[in-house]
């Protein structure tokens, strides 16, 4: 038990230093993963790496899902002047 609580205290130390704009997602993957991993048969280091790496991902696609559906539906001139050229 000991050894878990810091290798959770290593890895969230490391998360920690890489800076805010890179750990959007990770925090609460690499712990849910570490919980995940220790759980597994502890490895709650590696769960916390593989989180950290699942949860940016899925912050990513999350953020870019939502810039598509903010984004406007309408085309720019020139391309609806060419899509009815083509018609």
């Amino acid at each position: 038990m000991k050894k878990a609580v810091i290798s959770v205290s290593l890895a969230l130390a490391v998360l920690g230093i890489a800076g805010e704009a890179s750990a959007k997602g990770c925090l609460k993957g690499a712990a849910a993963g570490a919980v995940a991993g220790h759980v597994a048969g502890h490895h709650a280091v590696l769960g916390a790496v593989g989180g950290c790496i699942v949860g940016h991902h899925m912050a990513n696609k999350k953020a870019k899902d939502a810039a598509v559906q903010q984004a406007p539906a309408t085309q720019p001139a020139a391309m609806q002047q060419t899509a009815s050229k083509t018609q």
